[in-house]
């Protein structure tokens, strides 16, 4: 009995092998998702990168538009009181910032009656704020689109994944629902995120546009008193 004892490893004994994590690169994410997925992950990233240029270009062009300089207020005063109306001129011109354009307009009424030199630089505010406004619009339809053109990628996703239970009868395995489930779950995630990075940028830049909006209200405010001191 004990002479029939076997010592070593039976060879028709396989242990057992570790589970092999499987990864996978954002490419492969979002091609695994079939045509539906591609043409769907393809309008999010032509809406991120739209989005991503309209936040920069915007932000510069506020950033710039918002730059308001004590002196040159002061200075635009001066001129103004000594009747140097020309050389006041110049100087908004050589400024350039919607500030600078609204008080030129106020000066090119000089003589008329005060409501109407305020009219003149109501309305040029108004054409600069418009300009300042530039493609928020757009920035803002592609923080709510977004997310809808996710959810139908989702819904795309699902689809498929039913139309593959419904053409597999009752052998249904999970990597012939794969295609449809990688579809569902990645145009979603992309969509969201698309959504919050433009309602964020749309925010930022609404905020920007805002303090600029402040300044040219308190620059126009001072040029009419200073109008209105000298009649």
């Amino acid at each position: 009995m004990f002479l029939q004892i076997q010592t070593g490893v039976n060879p028709g004994f396989e242990p057992p092998q570790e589970p092999v994590q499987k990864t996978l690169s954002i490419m492969e994410l979002i091609t695994s998702g079939g045509v539906g997925g591609i043409v769907i992950m393809s309008i999010l990233f032509l809406l991120f990168s739209i989005a991503i240029y309209i936040f920069f270009e915007r932000y510069q062009s506020i950033s710039k538009a918002g730059k308001l300089d004590q002196g040159f207020i002061n200075a635009i005063k001066a001129q103004v009181s000594a009747g140097k109306l020309d050389a006041a001129k110049a100087m908004c011109a050589s400024a350039n910032t919607p500030v600078a354009r609204m008080i030129e307009k106020g000066i090119s009424r000089i003589g008329r009656p005060l409501k109407d030199i305020a009219a003149a630089i109501e309305n040029t505010g108004k054409i600069e704020v418009l300009q300042l406004e530039k493609n928020l619009a757009l920035l803002a339809t592609i923080s709510g689109a977004a997310p809808m053109i996710g959810f139908l990628g989702t819904v795309i996703g699902m689809i498929l994944a039913f139309h593959e239970m419904a053409a597999a009868g009752g052998q249904i395995r999970v990597d012939m629902l794969a295609e449809g489930i990688y579809t569902a779950m990645t145009t979603t995630v992309a969509g969201l995120l698309v959504g919050i990075v433009s309602y964020m940028s749309y925010n930022i830049l609404v905020t920007k546009v805002n303090n600029v909006v402040y300044k040219m209200e308190v620059s126009a405010t001072e040029f009419l008193d200073l109008l209105n001191e000298a009649v």
